[in-house]
Formats: C-alpha cells, structure tokens, sequence
C-alpha cells in the first residue's frame, strides 16, 4: 500500500483516530534529503501494510500541521499512537533507525 496524503481536512480520521500507529513523513517536494527518504517510506508502508499505517505532510500544503507539530526542518519523522506523539525523528534515516522508532 501506498503511503496516505495527510491534509488538515483528513489527519483527525486517518492519524488521531487510526487503530493502529502511524508514521508521518514530514517533507517537502523541493527537498533533497525528504526524495532521498521518500523510497524507504514507500517500502515501510508497502511492508508493515496492515500494523502501520504510513502518511506524508507536505509542510507547505499543511502548514498548520507543521505549526501545530513544531515542524522546523524536513524530513521529520513522527510516530503517532493513540492520538499521542511517541516518538520524533529529524533528517534522513537508514531503514533499520525507522524501524525501531516504530517499536515504541
């Protein structure tokens, strides 16, 4: 499965409200470290389709989310379980440091 576009109008169902947790891809598409990311987040959400769900903020498109969130760099990583942050992650990340943010 693909990684869900997350906009204001959607985040309340897709994130607060998800049953399962989810990992937010904070970027931007002039950013070179966020395409650099991008093909392991789409491996993540295509794998763990089913235990995690996986969305993408563009923090230009959702500016009150990146406000809301305290976003000051892209790519951040977030962990959402519950409605509550569990875990945050600046700048690019091998696979096996995303994973373990998952297993919060």
């Amino acid at each position: 499965m693909k990684p869900i576009v997350i906009t204001e109008e959607n985040f309340e169902a897709e994130v607060m409200q998800s049953e399962v947790p989810v990992l937010l891809d904070f970027t931007a598409t002039w950013c070179g470290p966020c395409r650099m990311l991008a093909p392991i987040v789409d491996e993540l959400a295509e794998e763990l389709d089913g235990k995690i769900k996986v969305g993408k903020v563009d923090v230009d498109e959702a500016r009150g989310l990146a406000m809301k969130y305290q976003i000051m760099s892209v790519p951040t990583l977030m962990v959402i379980q519950g409605g509550q942050v569990k875990n945050i992650s600046v700048g690019v990340k091998p696979k096996a440091a995303i994973l373990e943010m998952l297993s919060v």
